[in-house]
C-alpha cells in the first residue's frame, strides 16, 4: 500500500512542478512573442484553466497520500525533512488557492469583457505567484531527496 501512495504522490507532485515549469519556461515566453493580447489572453485563461483543475485534483492527491504516510509514523518520529515537507506542501497549497480563487477569476472576467490590460495585470499576478510556487516545489523535491541522506 505504501508504495501505491508513493506513487500516487510523486505522479501529483510531477504533474503540478513539471506543469508550472512548462507554463512560465516554455509555453508564456512563447505566446507573449507570438499573439496579441486579444489572442494571447484568452488562450492563457483557457490553458490555465485546464492546468488548474488538473492543479485541484493533484494537490488532494498530495495531501491526502502524504498524510496516509506520514500519520502511520507520527509527527514525533517523523524525519526533519518530512515535516519541511508538510510546511512546503501547505504553503504551495495556499497559494495556489490565491491564485485559483483570487486572481484567476480576474483574469477570467476580465478577458469576457476584453478588458485586456487588467486581464494582462492579472496574469502577471499569477505568473509571479506560479513562480513562487514553482521555487518552493522545487525547493520541496530537494528537501525530498536530500532529507533522506541527512
Amino acid at each position: 500500500m505504501n508504495a501505491i501512495l508513493h506513487f500516487l504522490h510523486l505522479t501529483a507532485v510531477i504533474l503540478w512542478i513539471g506543469g508550472m515549469f512548462f507554463a512560465h519556461f516554455c509555453l508564456r515566453p512563447v505566446v507573449v512573442t507570438q499573439l496579441p493580447p486579444p489572442q494571447r489572453l484568452p488562450l492563457m485563461s483557457a490553458v490555465l484553466g485546464r492546468f488548474f483543475a488538473a492543479v485541484a485534483l493533484a494537490v488532494i492527491v498530495i495531501l491526502l497520500s502524504g498524510l496516509a504516510m506520514l500519520l502511520p509514523v507520527g509527527m514525533a518520529q517523523a524525519p526533519m525533512s518530512w515535516h519541511l515537507m508538510l510546511a512546503s506542501g501547505l504553503l504551495m497549497t495556499f497559494i495556489f488557492a490565491v491564485i485559483y480563487l483570487r486572481h484567476y477569476p480576474r483574469l477570467r472576467a476580465a478577458v469576457a469583457t476584453g478588458d485586456w490590460p487588467l486581464a494582462a495585470a492579472a496574469l502577471n499576478s499569477i505568473r509571479l505567484l506560479v513562480a513562487t510556487n514553482l521555487a518552493l516545489g522545487t525547493a520541496t523535491v530537494a528537501i525530498a531527496i536530500i532529507g533522506k541522506y541527512l
